[in-house]
């Protein structure tokens, strides 16, 4: 496996980015992982790597680097409360428009290192996330061929680049795995989500893991799941195999 972190330019300064891909058979399909609200750790890091060692170039963003922060450190249990609401404050300092100009930044990156492929690309995104990846995907319709959002929040707003429109302005597969039980993306908006799929007949998915909290597939959270999260990487595995590896190795 080769791994390293790189700098990468971009509308607002220079993004540091783990990057992990097989060290044999490239050149290999794209995923951008975009983090969660704690942002960048090792957790994270390991999560990349397990997509990577199934064939995959895998870029992991720090969206933070406008606040000129690296990792925040643990944030699980009562003795890292601060760290926790510090995550809330920073996630409200990035949205939709300003992490687009980032996936731009990272896929004219990966567009001149030869381990990457040009074909199609995927995205995944977890919690604050979810809404990045699918709107990638609208961004970038002729790339971005798979998009995972994995128990995402805010998918269904009034603003004209909310997730649940994605269906509507792409054809790539989309995937919302959603946890039963979550503050954060409440029953209320699945089932809008799952409406508007209904209305529109698009290329996607809505899944309810049953017996799950949000974070559910993070192993150092108090409710990972584990049948759940690996559930989840099937499903990932799953869709980013049939979505990207067919002529992955087929400029565009």
């Amino acid at each position: 496996m080769i791994e390293r972190q790189a700098e990468i330019s971009t509308k607002d300064g220079r993004m540091n980015t783990f990057i992990c891909h097989p060290e044999r058979c490239g050149p290999h399909p794209v995923i951008l992982f975009f983090m969660d609200a704690p942002g960048i750790r090792e957790e994270l890091r390991d999560m990349a790597r397990r997509l990577a060692t199934v064939g995959y170039y895998v870029m992991l963003p720090n969206l933070y680097y406008r606040s000129n922060v690296e990792e925040l450190g643990p944030y699980i249990g009562e003795a890292h409360t601060a760290t926790r609401q510090r995550a809330m404050a920073l996630m409200a300092t990035i949205n939709i428009p300003m992490v687009m100009d980032d996936t731009d930044a990272l896929i004219a990156f990966a567009a001149k290192d030869p381990a990457a492929s040009r074909g199609p690309m995927g995205c995944v995104g977890y919690c604050m996330s979810g809404r990045y990846a699918v709107n990638a995907a609208v961004r970038h319709p002729d790339r971005v061929r798979a998009a995972a959002s994995i128990y995402g929040v805010a998918l269904v707003t009034d603003q004209p680049d909310s997730p649940h429109l994605a269906m509507q302005r792409t054809d790539a597969h989309l995937y919302f795995g959603c946890a039963e039980t979550d503050q954060y993306a409440p029953k209320e908006t699945i089932d809008a989500l799952q409406a508007e799929l209904q209305s529109t007949g698009g290329n996607a998915e809505v899944e309810i893991y049953p017996g799950t909290h949000h974070g559910f597939a993070f192993p150092q959270r108090p409710v990972y799941n584990k049948p759940a999260a690996e559930r989840h990487w099937e499903r990932l595995f799953t869709l980013f195999g049939e979505a990207l590896v067919i002529n992955a190795r087929s400029p565009t």
